[in-house]
């Protein structure tokens, strides 16, 4: 059974249309003069658009759509016994019990709200911590292929003049230019096709790893 790493290796034939035109070009007569070489890389593009990681973040969001459905009826229910409790006499036997109950129903409610998020935030968080670590291992990967010295990471995501935050996220780009022949982000996209396992049908669903 190949591993991992076998599949891996076998990356860098389909890759080199991809990367060794662009990053090959002109290096022959820069060596000498420039013997570092760059690439850049977007992040939140590959975040954003790769199949395998937005059919995770889209179990994470349907578990939540879920717990709030069901969230939504324990709130009915607390809502239901408020209502009738209103309807006894303060002090009687049946007034306390049912005080007693709609206690413990709402502590009970705010503690399984306060573990939900929790289990929702660590699973979001484990989805970009383990993908990060995929990416960057899918960048050093093509880096001492290459022989690439330095990738630096950078935001294609173009300005839109109507919205504030947009415009503040494009001036603040630490990356002003950059020769598109630079962009490691396809290679890295086509790396990830091999590490992330993807059921096929959803990954139709949710678009193409393939960057135009």
């Amino acid at each position: 059974m190949r591993t991992v790493r076998h599949q891996v290796c076998g990356i860098a034939i389909g890759l080199a249309t991809v990367l060794a035109p662009c990053l090959m070009t002109g290096t022959a007569s820069a060596q000498d003069s420039a013997p570092h070489r760059v690439a850049v890389v977007d992040v939140a593009y590959i975040f954003k658009n790769h199949p395998g990681i937005k059919v995770q973040v889209a179990n994470v969001e349907g578990d939540l759509k879920a717990y709030d459905a069901e969230l939504k009826q324990k709130r009915e229910q607390l809502q239901n016994t408020a209502a009738k409790l209103k309807t006894l006499s303060p002090g009687s036997p049946e007034y306390a019990q049912l005080e007693e109950q709609l206690a413990s129903m709402d502590s009970k409610l705010r503690l399984d709200m306060a573990r939900k998020r929790k289990e929702l935030a660590d699973a979001e968080a484990k989805i970009y911590f383990d993908n990060y670590q995929q990416i960057a291992a899918g960048v050093k990967f093509l880096a001492n292929h290459y022989k690439i010295n330095l990738v630096l990471r950078y935001n294609s995501e173009e300005m839109n003049q109507a919205q504030g935050e947009s415009v503040i996220r494009g001036v603040m780009k630490n990356i002003v230019y950059h020769d598109a022949a630079l962009d490691m982000t396809p290679g890295v996209m086509q790396y990830l096709d091999k590490v992330i396992k993807t059921d096929p049908a959803i990954a139709g669903r949710n678009g193409t790893s393939q960057r135009q």
